[in-house]
């Protein structure tokens, strides 16, 4: 192992892995850095490791020749041991020359281990168990451990392939989708009187368009009460004459059911809440007018798919990871324990600055989406 503040690279690759087994945001804030290596050898064929589901959305990206998924395997230990070691074997079959692992976990570093790969590069990190810095073969020094605040969540991840001579100008993140993806999606659509061939025509037009929301998260720290978001659907209806649909989990949808029942008959509010997949996903928000939600994945895959964001941070830090540029909106609470990066006020599930967040203030963000840019 050899440990520096930058190394040179060898000119060439001919295959390349990119581990990076974080949630869906880390997936998506990474993306510049897959296209980074990419472009730096553009000859080489760049494959993903992922978490299980997260790889379809890179179905359609130019950049990544391969996405391998790390799986959870159900049954006795036995079968359990024989599905790993098939994938293992798979993933080796690629003969990757170089690995680049994003993270600070030990999983990601034995998979780096495991590829065989005589090049595997990684951060240095010092609070982990030492033996994981030894599973590479080169370790960069980091440059600059706030780097997210200063400079965005995508730097998190870049300045570790520019410790190696990577170059890359550009942290925005992009999501590429398939024409017959976006198609299936607009007829989805289309069947619930949702988007229409005027849409399509005037994509600026807020009486055209729809506001797509994702009020519900894996933590219910994050979340702001139901009825706020009754009043938000009603409001965009009364005001806009714009529609709502309800995105996120499968395990979201009775909850986004309940929401849908809750508001007046006469408001146009569609859940779609478990009904697709991640590319799916991204699809129907690349063709929503704006994008509402608390602090989870569909406001990365919004951003990264180009449409403006209205997003609403409690107790975590939106310097940290909220979509950067003028086209995305951060509501936050003023409070002096605001953020704490807690997982709810004395750890009981629950956040009093997001509790105590007004619907105007969530209303004024939006309108300022809806006005025209100069």
């Amino acid at each position: 192992m050899i440990k520096a503040e930058h190394f040179t690279l060898p000119v060439s690759f001919q295959n390349i892995l990119i581990i990076q087994l974080g949630d869906i945001g880390d997936v998506v804030w990474s993306i510049p850095t897959f296209w980074a290596v990419k472009n730096a050898y553009p000859d080489a064929n760049l494959s993903l490791l992922l978490r299980e589901g997260i790889g379809n959305l890179f179905e359609a990206d130019p950049a990544v020749k391969r996405v391998f998924e790390v799986k959870r395997y159900q049954g006795a230990l036995g079968g359990r041991l024989l599905s790993q070691l098939a994938f293992l074997k798979e993933v080796r079959k690629a003969k990757f020359d170089l690995v680049f692992d994003l993270r600070s976990d030990e999983r990601g570093a034995f998979m780096a281990r495991l590829t065989g790969a005589p090049f595997r590069a990684s951060l240095v990190y010092r609070d982990v168990p030492i033996y994981r810095n030894l599973l590479f073969t080169h370790l960069v020094y980091p440059a600059n451990e706030n780097v997210r605040i200063s400079l965005g969540a995508a730097e998190q991840s870049l300045r570790i392939v520019r410790g190696f001579g990577i170059p890359s100008e550009d942290t925005v993140p992009k999501l590429f989708v398939e024409p017959e993806t976006l198609v299936r999606m607009k007829n989805l659509l289309g069947n619930h009187g949702v988007y229409s061939k005027a849409q399509e025509d005037a994509p600026n037009d807020v009486s055209t368009g729809f506001v797509t929301l994702n009020p519900f998260s894996r933590w219910s720290y994050k979340e702001w009460p139901l009825d706020n978001w009754i009043a938000i659907v009603a409001w965009l209806w009364t005001e806009y004459r714009t529609p709502a649909v309800i995105v996120g989990s499968v395990m979201e949808r009775e909850r986004a059911e309940a929401l849908v029942q809750s508001g007046s008959e006469v408001v146009k509010i569609y859940n779609m809440a478990g009904e697709t997949n991640l590319t799916e996903l991204a699809a129907l928000l690349s063709i929503s007018r704006l994008h509402v939600g608390v602090d989870s994945a569909a406001p990365h895959i919004a951003a990264a798919v180009g449409t403006p964001t209205t997003t609403l941070y409690g107790p975590s830090d939106w310097r940290d990871w909220a979509p950067v540029g003028e086209q995305h909106q951060v509501v936050t609470l003023a409070m002096d324990c605001s953020p704490c990066h807690q997982k709810g006020c004395d750890g009981k599930g629950r956040s009093r600055c997001l509790e105590n967040m007004s619907i105007d203030s969530v209303k004024e963000a939006i309108m300022r989406e809806f006005l025209p840019r100069q």
